[in-house]
């Protein structure tokens, strides 16, 4: 067997690993939590459903749907950092920085590059396609809460202001969406957390 292929089948059973990461997110069905690639496979789908709402019109789908399935193997090593965590947010980029070169650094040097720079993309949210692939990454929970009573958002204490910041990039990249779904999440936080919230 070549090293080219040896590596990338040891990077392929690297992300089996992504099934026992488990997200904050429960299942609509109040089952169990999501795991890293149920989310994974999520968003990329949604990726081809909602494109025709995207603002950007030069949005490469390929691209975007790429880096939705790749962007969060680095949590095979730094674990799933909550959203809402400031604490746990504050060491997440060296700990997935870390997690990036090693899981990356897996694949033949040239894959291993490409998925690094998508990586990296998706983490600066600076390209068209980045802010629509990041846009989807923060509407997923949100539905999930929606339809799930709130429970990732009651059982954190989150207020209004934090997941009104957290759907910034979904007013942004997907307007119409947000038009759509903004009332339905406010009104949510709003019966959770009082008219104050």
């Amino acid at each position: 067997m070549s090293d080219r292929i040896q590596k990338q089948l040891d990077f392929i059973v690297e992300l089996d690993k992504m099934k026992s990461i488990f997200r904050h997110t429960i299942l609509t069905d109040r089952s169990r939590r999501e795991n890293d690639a149920e989310h994974s496979f999520h968003i990329a789908t949604m990726a081809i459903i909602l494109k025709e709402h995207s603002v950007y019109p030069d949005v490469d789908l390929t691209r975007v749907m790429k880096m939705l399935l790749v962007h969060d193997l680095v949590e095979i090593d730094a674990g799933d950092t909550f959203a809402y965590d400031d604490l746990g947010n504050e060491s997440k980029q060296l700990r997935e920085s870390r997690a990036a070169e090693r899981i990356y650094g897996l694949l033949p040097a040239d894959q291993g590059s490409e998925l690094m720079a998508l990586w990296r993309e998706f983490d600066a949210a600076a390209t068209h396609d980045a802010k629509f692939a990041a846009a989807l990454d923060r509407l997923q929970p949100m539905l999930n809460n929606l339809h799930t009573d709130g429970h990732t958002w009651r059982e954190s204490g989150v207020t209004l202001e934090k997941v009104r910041s957290r759907a910034e990039p979904i007013r942004e990249a997907i307007p119409a969406v947000y038009e759509a779904v903004w009332p339905q999440i406010e009104g949510m936080i709003r019966s959770i957390l009082g008219a104050g919230a």
